[in-house]
């Protein structure tokens, strides 16, 4: 019995430092591994769109870029990381729609081969990553699915694409190379290239469409 009474106190210490050790954990998640082992080489990216918005899914040449991109083809949607940003991007103060289905291969309309880790499902801007590894995905990676460049003085690769780059997470300013932000649990990213928006969203409905 007094053997006990030693050990339970032990025990009891032991059960409150691994539940204080799990709740700091749940505050101070561990930093996520890259998804991508170097910056985005943009010249070796096969069917990037040249012209200007509105653009495309590019499904038909996504083949061809993933490899370059530090993504996989998967047979259908991993769930054990999974997180929701939205992305706005404008032109000239012009709203431009992210599309559905980028980061999904189809051969036709209505059959698709693979998806990516990085996805849209609709034309709302949400980019879906859903992942079997908790990785850290840049939004460069689905710039590069969507074949649409984004550097840090440009988006996209038309006439006037390099002139007056600016964006902003969260309604904050931001400077640097958006194409190297690691996209976390509902961000408001927003991209704008020549004159901005009268207007910068700071935030996205997400939880009352869904997400």
């Amino acid at each position: 019995m007094a053997s006990m009474r030693r050990v339970l106190p032990f025990l009891l210490l032991t059960g409150l430092l691994a539940g204080a050790a799990v709740a700091s954990a749940a505050r101070h998640p561990l930093p996520l591994k890259p998804a991508l082992a170097k910056p985005i080489d943009w010249s070796r990216l096969a069917g990037l769109q040249t012209g200007p918005p509105p653009w495309n899914s590019d499904s038909a040449t996504l083949k061809a870029r993933i490899r370059f991109l530090g993504l996989d083809r998967l047979a259908y949607e991993q769930l054990a990381y999974h997180v929701h940003a939205h992305l706005d991007i404008y032109v000239n103060g012009r709203h431009v729609t992210v599309p559905k289905y980028v980061g999904i291969h189809f051969t036709s309309a209505l059959h698709g081969t693979f998806i990516t880790e990085l996805h849209t499902h609709r034309p709302d801007g949400v980019i879906h990553v859903e992942s079997s590894k908790r990785l850290a995905y840049e939004l460069g990676q689905f710039m590069g699915e969507w074949g649409v460049r984004l550097t840090a003085g440009c988006l996209g690769s038309f006439r006037t694409s390099c002139t007056g780059l600016e964006w902003w997470v969260d309604g904050r300013r931001r400077g640097g190379d958006p194409s190297r932000l690691v996209l976390r649990n509902h961000q408001e990213i927003v991209i704008s290239i020549g004159t901005p928006p009268a207007h910068v969203p700071k935030s996205w409905p997400f939880a009352s469409s869904g997400y």
